[in-house]
């Protein structure tokens, strides 16, 4: 159902995007970029952290780290992982599948300023095996996302 979601949000916000389904899995970060040949840098993860009472997702580069320090100075307060059932409910997508696109309720989003290195990342889509192409810039655009400097 969530790679139906995703589909669905692109269909009607950007339907010259393709969902890109493989056979092989690309549900973690050196999967993906096997699967779509691109560079771990290059894959577009999504995150999704509880802060205080709120859940937010989070889109860095593959090979970024959430930094403690710089997420602390930037939201106020210390991230904390959901585990892989509180990401399904939040998202509706699977662990190794999270993306920012078709959520069924809306979801703070703020993308890392380390997707800015490329002009195409390759985030998941909704499915352990699927992924869009697209620009940083577009995504954000598509999904409310605000810029943030949370990585290191």
């Amino acid at each position: 159902m969530s790679l139906e979601s995703v589909r669905t949000f692109f269909a009607r916000n950007a339907p010259d995007i393709d969902v890109l389904v493989t056979e092989q899995s690309s549900a973690t970060v050196p999967l993906a970029a096997e699967a779509h040949g691109v560079e771990p840098a290059q894959i577009a993860k999504t995150i999704c952290l509880r802060v205080g009472e709120e859940i937010v997702l989070i889109v860095a580069a593959g090979t970024a780290r959430l930094s403690n320090r710089k997420f602390k100075d930037r939201f106020s307060a210390k991230p904390r992982m959901l585990g892989a059932e509180e990401v399904v409910s939040a998202t509706s997508h699977p662990v190794g599948g999270v993306c920012p696109f078709g959520l069924p309720s809306a979801l703070l989003v703020y993308c890392d300023v380390s997707l800015r290195a490329f002009d195409e990342v390759v985030p998941a889509a909704g499915a352990t095996n699927a992924a869009v192409r697209i620009a940083p810039d577009r995504m954000a655009g598509l999904v409310g996302g605000q810029w943030v400097d949370v990585c290191d």
